[in-house]
């Protein structure tokens, strides 16, 4: 009588593969390739055990081995859990992962559907105590290489940036790249010049944004400057000819876009407060209400100030006071703090401005005049308006009231303001143009 034998179960290998950088990748034979070719030789040689090498490829090519996430494992994992493998195979376990955590992880993977995993370098079997201890072992040393070539690194680079060489990463707007060295961009440089020079002028970052947004200025990834990056640029010692690690600038080998000069200007008025900055701003702008605010006598207004220390003092005084007008028992004051009274005005403007009637003519002049807008265009216009406001810098502010506002008129029971409804329609024209473009880009 013949015994049966009964055939050996056929194991399904799948064969994974990695390579840190991607340098040497598009050569005919490559890592990857190499790392492979070992592989499919150990798996033949186990034929007689049933291996046998599944066609599916699992390659992660320029993929670091301290993470998880790569392409090629992820897909290794997903047929893993899917039933399709028996045996996962790799030259060195640091090509599956060089950390210990992460590698822990992958093993309960295994366990849980059955996979055992092999190193044809380094020969042993996750399936027994001895193994996993073996593994342990050898996964420690190779997460401790990987610690060291990242402080090797590191090293390297602080190295280099005291030598004063670019070490790559962000491009600052005003030079380019040549040879792995910043070179100047001579339209870009003049631009930077000019941001220096005009932030001298002005004191404010804030005006200063809004102005080169108007201009249409973009920073080198194409889009429109904010005030966060204006201070970014002033700040960067890159244009002072240095290279910076770690808070402490060196001598670089690129040469200088800002003098000596220009940049401790700039930085001594970066000093001030920005509240300080902005208050010497508003004091060199007209008062908001200049020209349209009379008393109820029909006398104009005019803006005064005083100061105590370091504090100025505005108001609006009638002109009888000046001239010496002033006479019986009026009721209505002459002098009126500023702020109080363009606090005021402006929200009578916000009131008015939002009010159905208002609302309706501004919408049928402006479908008269020019395209076509929305009334949801204009509503939303309107209700940002004090948004806006709040952004806007005095001087700006100055032109907005000189369009909304016909006149002012102080009187026993407060202020009489006359808003213009034209002007409310030009104010809001100009707020749904920038938002169009913006929602085109």
């Amino acid at each position: 009588m013949e015994s049966m034998v009964n055939p050996k179960r056929r194991l399904r290998c799948a064969i994974y593969t990695r390579k840190s950088s991607e340098e040497g990748l598009d050569m005919e034979f490559n890592s990857l390739d190499a790392q492979r070719e070992s592989c499919e030789a150990y798996v033949a040689s186990q034929r007689s055990e049933g291996w046998a090498t599944i066609r599916e490829r699992y390659d992660d090519g320029g993929f670091s081995g301290g993470t998880l996430d790569r392409p090629g494992l992820k897909r290794l994992l997903a047929d893993i859990e899917d039933g399709l493998i028996d045996v996962v195979v790799v030259y060195k376990i640091d090509r599956l992962s060089r950390s210990l955590m992460d590698f822990s992880k992958l093993v309960e993977v295994f366990d849980r559907n059955a996979v055992t995993f092999v190193s044809v370098t380094q020969s042993f079997n996750t399936t027994t105590s001895m193994g996993r201890l073996t593994l342990n072992i050898l996964l420690s040393f190779a997460q401790f290489e990987r610690e060291v070539i990242g402080e090797r690194i590191r090293d390297k680079v602080a190295a280099s940036r005291k030598r004063g060489i670019w070490m790559g990463g962000y491009v600052p707007f005003g030079y380019d790249v040549q040879d792995r060295k910043l070179v100047i961009n001579p339209a870009e440089a003049a631009a930077v010049r000019r941001i220096f020079e005009r932030f001298v002028e002005l004191g404010s970052a804030t005006t200063l944004a809004r102005e080169l947004r108007a201009q249409g200025f973009r920073n080198k990834q194409g889009t429109l400057v904010d005030k966060g990056y204006l201070y970014r640029l002033l700040n960067n010692r890159v244009y002072r000819g240095e290279a910076v690690h770690k808070g402490k600038a060196y001598p670089g080998e690129h040469e200088a876009i800002i003098d000596a000069e220009l940049w401790n200007h700039v930085h001594a008025i970066l000093q001030e407060s920005p509240r300080k900055r902005a208050n010497n701003s508003r004091m060199q702008t007209p008062a908001l209400l200049k020209g349209l605010i009379f008393s109820e006598t029909g006398a104009a207004m005019t803006p005064t100030a005083t100061r105590k220390g370091t504090r100025l003092y505005r108001y609006y005084v009638s002109m009888d006071v000046i001239r010496n007008r002033e006479g019986g028992e009026s009721e209505v004051p002459s002098r009126l703090p500023a702020g109080m009274v363009e606090d005021a005005v402006v929200t009578e403007v916000r009131r008015i401005a939002q009010t159905p009637e208002v609302v309706t003519k501004v919408l049928a002049a402006l479908q008269q005049d020019g395209p076509q807008v929305r009334e949801a265009e204009v509503v939303a216009a309107l209700n940002d308006f004090g948004a806006l406001w709040n952004q806007l810098f005095p001087a700006e502010q100055a032109r907005i009231i000189q369009l909304l506002v016909r006149r002012v008129t102080v009187t026993a029971d407060g202020l009489a303001v006359d808003v213009r409804a034209e002007g409310i329609g030009g104010v809001i024209r100009e707020m749904i143009a920038p938002a169009r473009m913006e929602a085109a880009e």
